[in-house]
């Protein structure tokens, strides 16, 4: 046998270095993982030792990888997505049936449309439909009977104890930093459509704290808001992962809007195994990444 037959690639080893830049260290990606550091250190000294190369750099100020860690984790994600899809289509019980699902833009753009074509390829007899709107009116949908489940964006306090929490996140006040705001005069407002429930609050703010908001800017994508902002149209308010360096937070001119949360959501129907395994799917690889990544 050769030296290079002789090299292995452990599977949990490769879970754990994919953690570890997931989660940005060793120590978050044991408590992520639900192992000690040193069992994560160790798993990973084992994979540096089978393929003679050093994978995390241990220098001061260095970055977290080496070129080597970094190559082989392109190789990590593709080997455990294939591994972890082998193993659920081997072990699924057949599913059928159709599902409605509602994704907000804000999460239609993101992992999830890797998962739910894995979902998919995994059950090919259960039909998904998606309809990408406000959250808003999502949720009018479903009171309906129209949708089975959604993944929402919503204020964390509206969170329900059916609701399966993903991450959450913080809306901030941001404008382009050679916007002026001149003081007794109308706010120049970018805003999603009438139904956003940022705009409902930010108004109603406005109302109870004596600043007046302009609609300057109606817009259903949030990449219209983002280009709004960066081109000087008005303040808007954006969640943590839309900021960019080219825009101003003014959190300080304005009362701290609340906290969001992106949620799964299931509609109020009788218990159905194609929704409740969607939902399972999600959940379980959200948990391992930590948050929706943008595709």
């Amino acid at each position: 046998m050769t030296h290079t037959h002789a090299r292995r690639l452990e599977i949990d080893a490769l879970r754990a270095l994919i953690a570890v830049q997931d989660h940005g260290g060793v120590t978050r990606a044991a408590t992520a993982l639900g192992l000690t550091q040193s069992a994560v250190s160790h798993k990973i000294k084992r994979l540096e030792i089978s393929l003679d190369a050093e994978l995390l750099s241990r220098r001061p100020n260095a970055p977290l990888f080496t070129p080597a860690g970094m190559d082989l984790l392109g190789y990590a994600r593709r080997i455990l997505g294939i591994h972890d899809e082998a193993v659920l289509s081997l072990s699924k019980s057949p599913l059928s049936g159709k599902i409605a699902l509602g994704m907000t833009e804000d999460t239609a753009c993101t992992d999830l449309a890797r998962i739910l074509g894995r979902f998919r390829r995994l059950h090919p007899e259960v039909s998904v439909r998606v309809q990408v709107d406000m959250s808003i009116r999502l949720q009018a949908e479903m009171a309906a009977g129209a949708l089975d489940l959604a993944v929402l964006q919503i204020f964390r306090h509206d969170l329900r104890p059916t609701d399966t929490l993903l991450f959450e996140d913080r809306l901030h006040w941001v404008k382009a930093p050679d916007l002026p705001l001149t003081p007794g005069r109308p706010i120049p407002f970018l805003s999603f459509s009438e139904d956003c429930f940022y705009r409902r609050w930010a108004l109603e703010m406005g109302q109870d704290g004596g600043e007046i908001f302009e609609t300057v800017l109606d817009c259903f994508s949030t990449a219209g808001i983002v280009t709004g902002v960066v081109s000087g149209l008005g303040v808007a308010l954006l969640s943590g992962r839309h900021l960019r360096p080219d825009m101003q937070v003014i959190d300080h001119l304005f009362p701290p809007p609340p906290d969001v949360a992106y949620a799964i959501r299931p509609a109020r129907k009788g218990r159905n195994p194609a929704v409740d395994a969607l939902i399972k799917e999600i959940r379980d690889d959200i948990s391992t990444i930590g948050r929706l990544r943008v595709a």
